[in-house]
């Protein structure tokens, strides 16, 4: 194991997504399979790609929010992405905890505000933004160039992922594809 990254020692043991591990990070999940939970504190169990038994079980709020756009049926949310963050303002039983929070949504016409209960008779707007991916034919178009610039130290997989993404961002495999190419090619 490399020291570049030790986001991995930090992680809570639990059997599902917490607001620690998206500290100071987002997260960008595909839903795989929506199930129904076991307790009604958290009814809704959320299975994605590489969740490594670590389902999302979004609060009532956010349940809100996904039921808001798109929809009550769970079978169609699957094959959907959501970008996720820490609040760190979360409140439970009065104390700030932090918890998950829905920041963008594939599969949604626009940016969307939704006003959600923050406690008994006060209602607060919560602004979800459209989910955008780097169109597959630009990235192949461009991502040749990108790894060129990679090899030749001009910029780092991290530059190339930033400027990428204000087109759109980049999907877990075309992230991939950048770090296989710079990673096999510096090391031949």
């Amino acid at each position: 194991m490399s020291v570049e990254n030790l986001r991995d020692t930090i992680t809570p043991k639990s059997d599902q997504l917490n607001a620690d591990d998206l500290m100071e990070t987002t997260k960008i999940i595909k839903v795989t399979a929506v199930k129904r939970g076991s307790s009604a504190e958290q009814p809704v169990s959320i299975e994605y790609e590489g969740m490594e038994g670590r389902p999302y079980k979004p609060c009532k709020s956010m349940r809100r929010v996904l039921l808001a756009s798109w929809g009550d049926n769970g079978r169609e949310w699957v094959g959907r992405s959501m970008q996720l963050y820490c609040d760190p303002e979360v409140k439970f039983g009065g104390v700030k905890v932090g918890g998950i929070r829905i920041s963008k949504l594939s599969h949604i016409e626009k940016d969307m505000k939704i006003l959600l209960t923050t406690s008994r008779g006060k209602r607060s707007e919560c602004g979800i933004g459209k989910l955008n991916f780097y169109p597959e034919k630009d990235f192949l178009e461009k991502s040749q160039a990108w790894i060129a610039a990679i090899l030749a130290k001009k910029m780092t997989v991290d530059e190339v992922i930033k400027k990428a993404e204000a087109t759109g961002i980049l999907t877990e495999n075309q992230i991939n594809i950048l770090k296989s190419k710079t990673q096999n090619e510096s090391v031949a």
